[in-house]
């Protein structure tokens, strides 16, 4: 492995960053939280962001945090997929297929939340967990992955998973 600026990444990659905090104002809008502030992206640290009020809601608190988890995998997934289908197939190595695949693998290396949000959902699911809560129960691993990922992003994880989803799984469809 070889160290890149994180502001370098963040330039090549800077879909999966709009699309991520995109997620987060989604969820916002979607659960009623008013949104104070957001830039979808910025050269610099974090390269993006959505201030929003606090919410009580555990699930709303889950949605918001763990929103870019599920937008990013799907549209890398829904991106990569029929970019993928013209090189297997066929052999055409077009420019927008690879486009395409550049643009979905984006948008997947930027699917996993940040230890904020991961710590967002934490602190609720705490309290929520002693009412036996299922959707708190089953957070607890997740939390727990998303630290461990975003310790991992210095070996390029985020990348990797982008990639897993954008061509790994398309791989494993069209054998």
């Amino acid at each position: 492995m070889f160290f890149i600026p994180g502001e370098i990444i963040s330039i090549l990659t800077f879909p999966g960053i709009i699309v991520h905090e995109f997620a987060h104002m989604l969820f916002c809008r979607l659960r009623k939280v008013a949104v104070f502030d957001a830039c979808y992206f910025r050269v610099g640290n974090p390269a993006g962001y959505v201030i929003h009020e606090n919410t009580s809601n555990f699930y709303t608190t889950f949605l918001i945090s763990m929103g870019p988890f599920f937008v990013n995998t799907l549209l890398c997934l829904f991106i990569c997929l029929p970019a993928y289908m013209p090189i297997k197939f066929f052999q055409l190595d077009h420019p927008l297929s690879y486009f395409l695949i550049w643009l979905g693998v984006s948008i997947g290396a930027h699917a996993i939340p940040s230890n904020q949000d991961a710590s967002n959902v934490y602190e609720q699911a705490k309290e929520k967990i002693k009412e036996k809560n299922l959707l708190a129960i089953l957070s607890f691993p997740l939390i727990g992955l998303i630290y461990v990922f975003n310790f991992l992003r210095f070996f390029w994880i985020d990348v990797l998973y982008g990639v897993g989803v954008g061509i790994g799984i398309p791989s494993l469809i069209f054998k």
